[in-house]
């Protein structure tokens, strides 16, 4: 079998060389970040598997590739650039990966969180224009973090929150417990919490689960945090609360649309600090990565 990094950016490709070794399948490295749906076809002529970072994989044009059997996505929001039931009937296997990159994404929370509680972007911004704006800021020691959705990356977020002072809440799908956290239903979690943490992954279920009615619910002045995925908001019904003064502070990873278009309403917005889908981008959760992605494509090939 032959394989084909799909889009190797220079980051990834140097954590590539690091960890490949003689036994894994020989996969060839595409060194474009950004790749037209239009030029899948030909690129993947002649591949059984392809590693995909994070570009967008069309059922249609998928259809064309005949060689293609699987395709490993690296990390776990495959449905947010393909369609994996669609895929599946066309015979392509689409394989993930957890738990890989928990504690830099959790890291990243928090760094948004308090960002936004001392509004550092905020300031940050001033100072660089020649302006000295002192900013008033949140204390979060003895605050409510309210957690939606209990994986790997939530664990560690509440441990971290916990460790720093601050009362945990929690709300997941199916019942679940941890130490130091107390599970709760929806709406207790919104109305109690001054942070908000997002953590759900992304299906049919969760697309647009904070729409507008569960936005109104937040405590007033609370602070948004998104790390997840950018669709498990509406969009549309964040800006209004953000620009109405009802929510606080959003501070978000993730988006509708990616990269974030210039000019977008979230730009304009003070009460908004911007990070762009990096949550998971340290060396370590990179190796840690592209190790497990190695282990699957050498498992495909045994298979």
């Amino acid at each position: 079998m032959r394989g084909l990094f799909l889009d190797a950016d220079d980051n990834l490709a140097a954590v590539f060389a690091r960890v490949a070794t003689p036994a894994d399948p020989p996969i060839t490295l595409n060194l474009a970040p950004r790749i037209a749906p239009e030029a899948l076809a030909d690129l993947l002529r002649g591949y059984q598997f392809i590693l995909d970072d994070h570009s967008p994989l069309p059922t249609a044009t998928l259809a064309k590739c005949r060689d293609l059997r699987h395709v490993i996505f690296l990390g776990t929001g495959a449905r947010s650039y393909m369609n994996p039931e669609e895929l599946a009937a066309l015979g392509i296997t689409v394989h993930t990966i957890k738990g890989y990159g928990d504690t830099a994404v959790a890291e990243h929370s928090i760094a948004l969180m308090w960002a936004a509680a001392r509004g550092i972007a905020a300031m940050d911004r001033g100072v660089r224009a020649g302006d000295w704006p002192r900013v008033p800021g949140v204390q979060l020691t003895g605050k409510t973090l309210g957690v939606i959705g209990f994986g790997g990356i939530a664990a560690e977020v509440a441990r971290i929150a916990a460790g720093s002072g601050m009362r945990v809440l929690a709300w997941n799908r199916s019942p679940k417990t941890a130490p130091g956290v107390s599970f709760v239903t929806l709406d207790e979690l919104l109305a109690e919490s001054h942070v908000v943490s997002l953590h759900l992954l992304l299906n049919d279920e969760t697309r647009g689960f904070l729409d507008a009615a569960r936005l109104a619910k937040l405590r007033p002045g609370a602070i948004l945090v998104n790390t997840a995925r950018g669709a498990l908001v509406d969009e549309a019904a964040l800006i209004e609360a953000l620009a109405a003064g009802r929510i606080g502070h959003a501070a978000l990873d993730v988006f509708e649309t990616e990269p974030l278009p210039p000019g977008h309403p979230l730009t304009r917005l003070a009460t908004v600090t911007l990070s762009a889908h990096s949550g998971f981008l340290t060396p370590e959760a990179n190796e840690t990565l592209l190790t497990r992605a190695l282990e699957i494509a050498r498992g495909l090939c045994k298979g």
